[in-house]
């Protein structure tokens, strides 16, 4: 039972329209235990913000091959060659068009957020 002082948020983790997937930005917490990495290393951020990605396509019923275009949102962007470097990791051979935005800080002192769009499956 959830308690009457916690409000779900204002947001869904995807929605749906014009054959699209939309996904909110996607954060380096560890789902379900809601365990933030913000004092982690930038790679092991990265990391779990795409995987935090993958999971919310896989929920919508999509993949990572399926993406269109990703924002990410970079607090340093020194950041930007390991950024390179695990995004690679995650898309190879899957080449969606990518804005990478500096931000300064991001929620609870994160150093990367990412959000996608991607096709929908019929």
């Amino acid at each position: 039972m959830t308690s009457p002082n916690v409000r779900p948020p204002h947001y869904s983790p995807f929605t749906r329209g014009a054959g699209l997937i939309f996904t909110s930005g996607q954060l380096p917490l560890r789902p379900g235990r809601d365990t933030s990495l913000a004092s982690e290393p930038f790679k092991e951020q990265a990391q779990q913000a795409l995987a935090n990605l993958q999971s919310v396509l896989g929920d919508a019923g999509a993949n990572l091959s399926q993406v269109v275009k990703t924002t990410v949102y970079l607090s340093d962007m020194a950041d930007w060659p390991e950024l390179d470097e695990v995004y690679g990791q995650f898309f190879g051979s899957a080449r969606p068009a990518r804005s990478v935005v500096p931000t300064g800080p991001l929620h609870f002192g994160f150093r990367i957020e990412i959000e996608a769009i991607a096709l929908a499956s019929d």
